[in-house]
């Protein structure tokens, strides 16, 4: 609210100049981008599973109840972080770090926005799927917010599971149930996830160091922050291949998986090399950024995959 009206009590016809900041203070705390990236993953599991078109109808259920059970778990995140997210220039000017948001108003957000997501979805989806967005909830603000990342190096392996949710509850909502198929694009996800966000860790390594968040880029040196990325990346693409047998996937999605996959591994030795001969500069950000075009080749093969016989 601005300081005219927040003095003057008036709000009338300058309603909208407090409206509209407002509003998006609190679109801000559910991390849009965030949950973006969550979908593209859900979207095209749903295609897998119905081996073809799935129900819009649920589709678009399923998304809506997934996009509640993020931005829930998001908001909360952001309450819980607000103490270190005012202390790094990425995250200072999150509503909840500045204050636009109090912190009571921010917990009710948060809170409300779970409940309706399991809530939604026990009632548009089925129950698999609704106890499953709860877990991910669950898991994200207690398990990995509360107790993981401000005391464990491997804060974001284990936390990164509650981002990987979204293709069992993307697969369940369409079948009922879960298989092996569903658990290898967990897996996909889980490992992804460490060399997916150790190079932005690194990146901002001395902001993640003032706040005292012991990220592995911060505890360890970049030489053994290369090689683990290595070893999730490699693993991570032994699994998306293994989706090949198991999933009983066509020629589109192992052309791209393989492709893209080789991209990953060049991507992540490009990055050793550059630590070895100290040159960094912004390649940390370049095999950042890939990842996410990584994944989203992968989930895009993985959705069309269905309609190549």
């Amino acid at each position: 609210m601005s300081s005219h009206l927040r003095d003057s009590g008036h709000i009338g016809q300058d309603s909208s100049t407090w409206i509209t900041p407002t509003w998006r203070a609190y679109l801000v705390l559910t991390k849009p981008r965030i949950i973006e990236l969550l979908l593209v993953t859900t979207i095209p599991t749903m295609f897998l599973a119905a081996d073809g078109f799935p129900n819009w109808a649920l589709v678009c259920w399923t998304l809506i109840g997934g996009t509640l059970a993020a931005g829930g778990a998001n908001v909360l995140n952001c309450y819980l972080d607000r103490d270190i997210d005012a202390l790094m220039h990425r995250t200072e000017n999150r509503p909840s770090a500045t204050g636009q948001i109090s912190g009571r108003n921010t917990i009710i957000f948060g809170l409300v926005l779970s409940l309706l997501s399991v809530l939604f979805l026990a009632i548009t989806v089925n129950s698999i799927s609704a106890g499953l967005a709860g877990f991910a909830i669950a898991f994200y603000v207690f398990g990995y917010t509360m107790l993981l990342k401000r005391r464990t190096t491997q804060n974001i392996v284990w936390g990164g599971a509650a981002g990987c949710m979204p293709v069992l509850i993307g697969w369940s909502a369409v079948t009922g149930s879960l298989s092996w198929t569903p658990v290898v694009l967990f897996l996909i996800v889980f490992f992804w996830t460490p060399p997916h966000y150790w190079p932005l860790s690194m990146s901002y390594r001395d902001e993640y160091a003032a706040a005292g968040v012991p990220m592995l880029p911060v505890e360890k040196s970049s030489a053994e922050v290369a090689v683990q990325i290595i070893r999730y990346s490699w693993v991570m693409v032994a699994i998306s291949l293994s989706l090949i047998p198991i999933g009983h996937m066509n020629w589109l999605y192992s052309l791209i998986a393989v492709a893209s996959g080789a991209i990953f591994l060049y991507e992540a030795y490009a990055l050793q090399t550059r630590v070895r001969n100290d040159a960094l500069d912004l390649l940390p950000m370049k095999l950042f950024h890939w990842s996410i075009t990584y994944l989203s080749l992968i989930f895009l093969a993985i959705g069309i995959d269905p309609f190549v016989g």
